[in-house]
């Protein structure tokens, strides 16, 4: 009998204000929660995470992270008290090897990657949250196939998240208005991506896509992009990728946000 694999996701997550907001995206999230099968756990891929070497959560209760300035004080006050998951955390170690994991026992926590999300999907924070962080020194193809190494994660009930933002170019963003056309470079680099989900081949081509003349724009650092990848090394053959949004918002920061399975 075949095992029924639990959906992936990317999710764009967009600006922690979005937490205390009930707008397209945040009802998205909430409606996610509400349909997909139930998760035994959830380990999310944060572009806020991005470390020197890969890192996971190995603590029985994170901490809420607030990693943003300058915000409404009511945001500094939400915590997301989901238990995180030490068995979790060691069953990936043993399915990334030989890649070394480092156990991050009580330095990081949930990030608004992570919690923003999650606040909206469950907000009763009764499920067990892992994070694993972004090796800011490896390759697009490497975290490609990292994310190949934790497929039998959704085999065994775990819901794995990408969070981050297909455009995220925050100095070019138009604060002021959501509503602004985006700009041409922030489009095509969007379609590029929309294209390459929509095809049947492997994405070899966003392995290099920073590269291009869009996707330095897109990306001034490639974090908020490289958990994409992760996702889409957890498709299996036959598997269709279906985009649940692909909203760019203040110009330049995308919210495109797709499922596997």
């Amino acid at each position: 009998m075949e095992t029924k694999m639990m959906p992936a996701l990317f999710i764009g997550h967009g600006s922690p204000m979005n937490v205390l907001e009930n707008n397209t995206y945040t009802r998205l999230w909430s409606k996610l929660g509400e349909t997909l099968p139930q998760p035994k756990a959830i380990l999310v891929i944060s572009a806020h995470w991005y470390t020197d070497g890969t890192y996971v959560t190995a603590m029985s209760q994170p901490k809420t992270i607030h990693d943003f300035y300058g915000f409404p004080p009511e945001l500094y006050a939400i915590k997301y008290p989901a238990r995180g998951s030490i068995g979790l955390a060691a069953l990936i170690e043993d399915l990334i090897d030989p890649i070394k994991l480092k156990l991050d026992m009580d330095q990081w926590g949930l990030d608004h990657g992570s919690w923003g999300i999650l606040e909206k999907m469950y907000p009763n924070a009764n499920i067990p949250v892992v994070q694993l962080s972004i090796d800011a020194h490896q390759s697009a193809q490497w975290h490609y196939e990292l994310g190949q190494k934790l497929v039998e994660l959704r085999k065994e009930g775990v819901l794995i998240i990408g969070s981050g933002n297909i455009v995220h170019n925050l100095r070019m963003m138009d604060w002021q208005n959501s509503d602004a056309t985006p700009y041409p470079w922030a489009l095509a680099f969007n379609d590029a991506v929309e294209n390459s989900l929509r095809s049947d081949k492997a994405p070899e081509a966003l392995f290099t896509i920073l590269s291009t003349e869009e996707g330095r724009l897109a990306h001034p650092t490639p974090d908020h992009f490289l958990p994409a990848l992760y996702l889409l090394g957890l498709k299996q053959e036959g598997e269709k990728v279906t985009l649940l949004n692909n909203d760019i918002v203040n110009k330049s920061l995308s919210m495109m946000t797709f499922q596997i399975g």
